[in-house]
């Protein structure tokens, strides 16, 4: 048996945010992953020499500071830094055409001007005038402020004149994206676009969206100036910032050792025990950066009301994944090549639709440390879209399997070949991802990433369970599927755990 202050299950970006946090508070905290490498979700990994993003490829807010996004919040709390390249543009094969879209705004009301007209630019332009202060709103009260206990009290009240400022626009953000553009956008190529943005943030199209996720969006995509982000390293190097973050501030990170459950005395979770019989206590909290399905199976029975298990099973879940990884011959292709492509197939189907939507990552057209000279690295992704239902129960080894494999992945070999006409003759590399490669190597529940909840149609269930000394943190608690939510769930944990003095201490410091 060890002893430390605080357990956190599992290393990905809102585990070690929470960790590393913590640790920069002086709090004794270790981290236990069940797998050889840490990451979870965003974790890298390599073959024959190509290193591969597992998960997210879009990053925006992480080359400067005081930045909007929490998961810069938390790399300015515990003193690391990550370089960027930057680039502006991406690729779109959509029904209507192709083209480049820009982050910004100005360019994309030159693509509606052709493909639309001046009717849709005035659309638009009314929906960015709305945006403006919704979007100052939206990043008014910086998610390292918020705590899940009365100490928020303080540290919220530190942002109060900017909270008070912008406090008109607080029930709008809290409502569905749709609500704030119905009577504004008529423009049917418009309403896609949104649709398919708010899916790409939160799973859902933009009547399941909430309004301050947009909103947050735009204050980032669309401000003056603006560049999108890619760590050199990939999501690799956030990874190891965050590890570096923890450990040079004394905390631990345990790797290949599974949590079996949660230990519970006295109704308090008091540290975890793992598969192979080790225990680990926590004086102070455990945090579970495991699913909120996955974490229902580490507690004991009857340690947390039934009514409460039922609440969490019955969270509606995005549908999972399907991967393709590739390392490619690039002799002869376009120096200009992009970094990233965006396929839809056919809006008429609904942005959500099984296999509709298809995004493609080549990282190595900016970070050429990712593949061998005069190769490419590609990630091929069908973004929440794959319905577990058609794996479950598939044996991994069966011929059954692989021909499914085959199958489910042609959307994406056809999606890229509009990008790379003989990509299929260039590999050297393939591996293909399908929702049982989440469920086992990422331990997600059903291979999903996160709830589906729909704005206005149930909360997210935050940080906060019935077992007095347990947390939580991830894609579980906090709207949004990406990096800067799960982010900002760890840092909300952690400051939960931590005196309000000290948390005040740490924002005076970030936001002098």
């Amino acid at each position: 048996m060890s002893n430390t202050e605080v357990v956190v299950i599992g290393s990905g970006i809102g585990g070690l945010s929470c960790a590393a946090l913590l640790a920069r508070y002086g709090i004794d905290v270790t981290v236990i992953e069940s797998h050889s490498i840490a990451g979870g979700a965003a974790h890298a990994f390599e073959r024959n020499g190509y290193k591969f993003d597992s998960g997210p490829s879009l990053y925006s807010g992480l080359s400067y500071t005081p930045s909007p996004n929490p998961l810069r919040q938390v790399l300015d709390a515990i003193g690391e830094n990550i370089p960027c390249v930057h680039y502006d543009t991406w690729g779109c094969y959509l029904p209507e055409g192709n083209f480049d879209a820009q982050v910004g705004a100005d360019q994309f009301c030159e693509i509606l001007q052709q493909l639309r007209g001046e009717q849709a630019v005035t659309q638009w332009r009314k929906l960015q005038q709305i945006m403006a202060p919704l979007a100052k709103s939206a990043i008014a009260m910086p998610p390292a402020a918020l705590r899940y206990d009365l100490g928020a009290v303080l540290t919220v009240g530190k942002f109060a004149p900017n909270v008070l400022q912008n406090a008109a626009n607080v029930i709008k953000l809290t409502g569905s994206f749709s609500r704030i553009i119905d009577g504004v956008i008529t423009d049917p190529f418009i309403r896609h676009w949104l649709d398919l943005l708010c899916f790409l943030l939160s799973g859902l199209p933009a009547d399941g969206t909430i309004g301050a996720e947009v909103a947050f969006m735009f204050a980032d995509w669309y401000r003056p100036h603006v560049k999108l982000d890619y760590p050199i390293g990939g999501s690799g190097a956030l990874v190891d910032a965050l590890v570096r973050g923890l450990t040079k501030h004394g905390g631990k990170l345990v790797l290949n050792a599974h949590v079996e459950q949660i230990i519970v005395e006295n109704h308090r979770a008091v540290g975890v025990r793992l598969r192979s019989g080790q225990e680990i206590r926590a004086s102070k909290a455990v945090v579970s950066n495991a699913s909120i399905w996955d974490t229902l199976k580490l507690i004991p029975a009857g340690a947390v009301p039934k009514r409460y298990v039922a609440q969490q099973q019955a969270i509606p879940e995005c549908d999972s994944f399907m991967h393709l990884h590739l390392g490619i011959d690039a002799t002869g292709l376009p120096s200009n090549l992009g970094i990233h492509h965006i396929v839809v197939n056919d809006w008429d189907k609904g942005i959500t639709a099984p296999q509709n939507v298809v995004l493609i990552s080549i990282p190595s057209v900016l970070d050429s440390s990712l593949a061998p000279v005069g190769k490419h690295v590609i990630h091929v992704y069908t973004p929440g879209n794959e319905p577990y239902s058609l794996w479950q129960g598939k044996e991994r080894n069966s011929e059954e399997y692989t021909l499914l494999k085959q199958e489910r992945a042609e959307v994406m070999w056809q999606a890229l070949e509009r990008v790379i006409p003989d990509i299929r003759s260039r590999c050297e590399v393939t591996l293909v991802g399908t929702p049982l490669t989440h469920a086992r190597f990422l331990r997600r529940h059903r291979g999903s990433y996160g709830p589906a909840i729909a704005a206005g149609k149930g909360l997210f269930p935050g940080g906060n369970t019935p077992l007095t000394g347990l947390l939580c943190c991830g894609d579980s608690t906090f709207p949004g599927i990406g990096l800067p939510a799960v982010a900002a769930s760890g840092m909300m944990a952690a400051n939960t755990i931590t005196p309000v003095r000290q948390h005040l201490q740490l924002l005076n410091e970030i936001f002098s």
